[in-house]
């Protein structure tokens, strides 16, 4: 099977008959499995449970075959009358109503296998000449989950909630904040990520909610664990989880009531996973995790901003009200509100330019405070009055 050619899910399905045991897993037994496979941390080092001999197969291509394979697992398990191949292809039209466009040529049409395999390709990869390897695999990847967790209430309640969506992304933005503050001493990396993450909220009316509001949003076993495993990577960040930290994770599995042996086994499993598998994470080549990430994606958002900036240019003089706000930028810190104004606009922006798609998917507005630094080296001096040219 080749997950880079057509037809690899018609293969993958011929494969999973001679092979279905992970299918008879319980719902704890499937989630150790797509946590051991890396599906669960963004890094998919191997096919989960086995399900076929991964022959070589590209990061890329294991993070295709483990998405499928997850979504496949929640499908079987449910009492879904629809096919497997319909149900996935409605389920991301629904998200797709609920998101942006970003899908939307490939969602018309006869729903087929070929179909589907796009909507995975597009899910998870973008042009490499944009879009940093590590951004992709430790922001977006590692967000794949919350696709499942949505497909298996789709399947339950026929339809997906946009409160869930805005529910699940405020919670993990919230409780991700409240791990990265718990750190004893943070650099000036952790505080730049702290910072991108405080500005990531895309539904939420709302630009924050607090860490309690937070926690009961989380309700079933997967949420809780994975949420857990999240704020368990998000420690790890500097290769080491302190004391404090230590603290507030245990606080944080017990308002999950989450047992401390299962808080300490998700402590131990990311300690242990990162620590083995080091060497083959193109993400922790580097001594911080944060460092890479903030670093690589500088460089990325200053390349589309360079290479669009005439037509983004001709875009902001349309926007007056964004122009104001990103002068008062460059002066003062814009307030929540203002914020927000900035990235509902730069978003809708940024639907005009194709180029640009990237902001538009999930962990997108992770950039948007590196896209308003940015910014200004491409508008008249008059902009910025203080600006010293490098």
């Amino acid at each position: 099977m080749n997950p880079s050619s057509a037809g690899w899910i018609k293969k993958l399905m011929k494969e999973i008959e001679s092979n279905n045991l992970f299918l008879k897993f319980d719902e704890a037994s499937f989630y150790e499995s797509l946590r051991l496979c890396g599906f669960i941390y963004g890094s998919n080092l191997e096919v989960v449970s086995q399900v076929i001999i991964d022959k070589n197969l590209t990061e890329e291509e294991l993070c295709k075959t483990n998405l499928c394979l997850s979504l496949y697992y929640i499908h079987a398990n449910s009492n879904s009358e629809i096919s497997f191949i319909d149900s996935v292809i409605g389920f991301y039209t629904d998200i797709d109503e609920i998101k942006t466009s970003f899908f939307s040529d490939l969602l018309s049409g006869k729903k087929s296998s070929d179909q589907l395999e796009k909507i995975i390709h597009r899910r998870i990869q973008i042009d490499a000449n944009v879009l940093t390897k590590n951004f992709n695999y430790f922001i977006i990847n590692a967000l794949l989950f919350v696709d499942v967790l949505a497909y298996k209430t789709y399947l339950e309640q026929h339809r997906i909630s946009k409160d869930y969506l805005k529910d699940m992304e405020a919670s993990i933005t919230s409780i991700s904040l409240n791990v990265l503050n718990s750190k004893e001493t943070k650099n000036k990396y952790d505080d730049s990520l702290i910072k991108l993450f405080d500005a990531s909220l895309r539904y939420q009316e709302n630009p924050y909610i607090d860490y309690n509001k937070a926690v009961s949003n989380i309700n079933t076993n997967l949420e809780k664990h994975y949420v857990l495993d999240l704020a368990c990577m998000a420690t790890w960040s500097d290769q080491m989880i302190d004391v404090e930290e230590q603290h507030f994770l245990e606080k944080l599995g017990n308002d999950l009531n989450l047992g401390l042996s299962k808080i300490h086994y998700s402590i131990k499993a990311v300690n242990k996973f990162y620590t083995i598998n080091k060497d083959n994470i193109a993400l922790l080549s580097s001594k911080n995790v944060v460092q890479s990430f903030y670093n690589n994606s500088s460089k990325m958002v200053n390349k589309l901003i360079t290479r669009n900036s005439k037509r983004l240019y001709q875009e902001l003089k349309d926007s007056k009200e964004l122009m104001v706000l990103l002068t008062q930028s460059t002066i003062r810190d814009l307030n929540k509100e203002e914020q927000k104004k900035v990235q509902e606009q730069l978003l809708d922006i940024f639907k005009s330019i194709p180029s640009l798609a990237i902001f538009l998917l999930p962990g997108g507005a992770l950039l948007l405070p590196l896209v308003v630094k940015f910014i200004p080296k491409l508008l008249p001096s008059a902009f910025d009055e203080n600006r010293i040219e490098d």
